[in-house]
């Protein structure tokens, strides 16, 4: 056992992880991993944003794989014990694992930071094959070579967390990063003694490493990983799981199954799949409330910098995000992009790969009102958005004046929405007026879970609103370009849309206030905005 080859430690890791109360069970994941160790020489990287599971999953397949452990008594009750290679892989595999943000103490240079990784690391391995000939100023990759010649099959799986450590430190340099990038490189290319790498972290690899230095690896991030992007993030079903524990378990819920989808799903992969930001849900579970629980930190910086210069029309961009609507983008040039980021295409993708946008079928969306909130963050703190600004003050009388019956404020708010100098006048009529009541109405998004295009009695609706308190009034709202508003109305009714706010079966009403049906004209020849409310019987 040492303190990076084969660590007793990272089993008690695992361990208190499935002891906690929203534990949800991931090792399926091991089954996709096994047939890599089997054709050895494997390098994987998953990169995803902070409190997305990447240190638990890292955890995980250290635990399981790694010798000199007995790890059964944590995995025979997981998913992985039904797989067919469960037995012949558990605890029989070299693990060298490192976290790479395990620091020495008051760190302050890169010769102290990697020495302190490569010493430690020389030491197991002298300890662990006192018999293999070791010489003064060996490599670490020089060593395992020693190793696999004396000792037959002696072969490694490497796990290697947070990765990117030393790029959110400001003291390495980045001749240091560079230096680091090719250590690794160096490490784990072409390398006889290598089973598998697996690599984790907040960064790409390939926007911080030189073009050659790690291209050996499969990269997975947010903005391309069809593969395993179910293992980091919660699906629906195992969201239904932990919120029937919660209920089970607290003694007065103050969170609604609901609430969980509007604020923390979103993030949609190739095939379908949407999944929820796992910290983000457990975290609210655990406090017994929904927020935003997002995690950044220089990354924001980063982001909100290009936002702050404009940089090849973000500012636009943001507006539309904001807005609701969707951006068309192509996320794949982000793969071969230089540090510094020039162009919209590379930025959004930057957002995507941060977890601050969701990428499908070739456009980028805001995922869920935890996003909206930081997006939301953004616009407030950048003088160059004085328009969303007073945007916002404008929504609120909005908001009002729906649950008033005002409609001439609707109307009024609307006309200054929709002809104000905006991104969204570059759009067709209808998505530019759908757009339009999307801002008018933003600042509903506090009290609202705000749908646009659901499915509701025998068609969808434009937009319908569901009130976080029960006690708060449904809204529903139809659009019409060149037609009436009471046009619009009679599709609601046609059309059963109020039947949504019923609920599913079983479930109490989404609503006990009434339910106001909202619809609006928009004429293209007088650029006038015509409202309608009533409310439903």
């Amino acid at each position: 056992m040492g303190i990076y080859l084969n660590p007793k430690e990272i089993r008690n890791l695992y361990r208190k992880e499935i002891q906690k109360p929203y534990f949800v069970d991931k090792t399926e994941f091991l089954a996709e991993l096994i047939p890599l160790v089997e054709q050895e020489g494997s390098n994987l990287s998953i990169t995803r944003p902070r409190r997305f599971g990447k240190s638990v999953t890292a955890a995980m397949i250290a635990s399981f794989f790694c010798k000199g452990v007995d790890s059964s008594d944590i995995f025979s009750n997981l998913k992985i014990a039904k797989d067919p290679g469960y037995a012949k892989h558990l605890n029989r595999h070299n693990v060298i694992y490192i976290n790479f943000s395990k620091a020495p103490k008051d760190c302050s240079s890169y010769r102290e930071y990697i020495d302190y990784f490569r010493e430690g690391l020389a030491d197991d391995i002298k300890e662990a094959y006192p018999e293999a000939r070791h010489r003064q100023g060996d490599t670490i990759g020089a060593m395992l070579c020693n190793v696999l010649r004396k000792y037959d099959d002696e072969m490694f799986i490497f796990v290697f967390d947070e990765w990117d450590y030393i790029f959110h430190r400001s003291y390495f340099t980045e001749e240091d990063r560079g230096r680091f990038t090719a250590f690794l490189g160096d490490l784990t290319k072409d390398q006889p003694y290598i089973t598998m790498t697996y690599m984790t972290g907040i960064l790409p690899i390939k926007k911080y490493s030189a073009s050659d230095t790690m291209n050996h690896f499969a990269e997975n991030n947010m903005a391309n990983d069809p593969m395993y992007g179910r293992y980091f993030g919660f699906t629906n079903a195992e969201v239904d799981d932990l919120y029937a524990r919660y209920v089970k378990k607290t003694v007065s819920p103050r969170v609604s199954r609901d609430e969980l989808t509007a604020w923390y799903d979103g993030y949609l992969n190739d095939d379908g799949l949407s999944l929820y930001n796992p910290n983000s849900v457990v975290t609210a579970l655990t406090k017994n409330r929904v927020g935003s629980h997002w995690s950044k930190a220089g990354e924001y910086e980063e982001l909100k910098d290009y936002v702050v210069n404009d940089t090849d029309g973000v500012r636009d961009a943001v507006m539309l995000l904001a807005a609701g609507e969707p951006v068309e983008t192509d996320v794949s040039e982000y793969a071969t992009t230089a540090p510094k980021l020039e162009r919209l295409d590379q930025i959004l993708s930057v957002m995507t790969v941060y977890g601050y946008l969701n990428y499908h079928d070739g456009c980028v969306r805001i995922p869920n009102k935890e996003l909206e909130l930081e997006f939301d963050k953004i616009i407030r703190e950048e003088p160059r958005y004085s328009y969303m600004k007073q945007l916002e003050k404008e929504s609120n009388r909005v908001l009002k004046a729906t649950l008033d019956l005002d409609t001439d404020t609707i109307a009024d708010v609307l006309a200054f929405v929709h002809n104000s100098e905006s991104p969204l006048k570059a759009y067709s009529d209808e998505a530019e007026l759908s757009g339009s009541v999307k801002l008018a109405w933003i600042a509903a998004r506090n009290r609202y879970d705000m749908q646009r295009e659901d499915q509701a009695g025998i068609g969808y609706v434009d937009y319908i609103f569901y009130p976080y308190n029960r006690k708060d009034d449904g809204i529903i709202i139809e659009l019409k370009v060149d037609d009436s508003p009471e046009t619009a109305l009679k599709q609601i009714r046609q059309k059963q849309y109020a039947l949504k706010f019923q609920g599913k079966l079983g479930e109490p009403p989404k609503t006990s206030g009434r339910i106001l049906l909202v619809g609006i004209g928009y004429y293209k020849k007088d650029k006038v905005h015509r409202c309608k409310i009533e409310v439903a019987k």
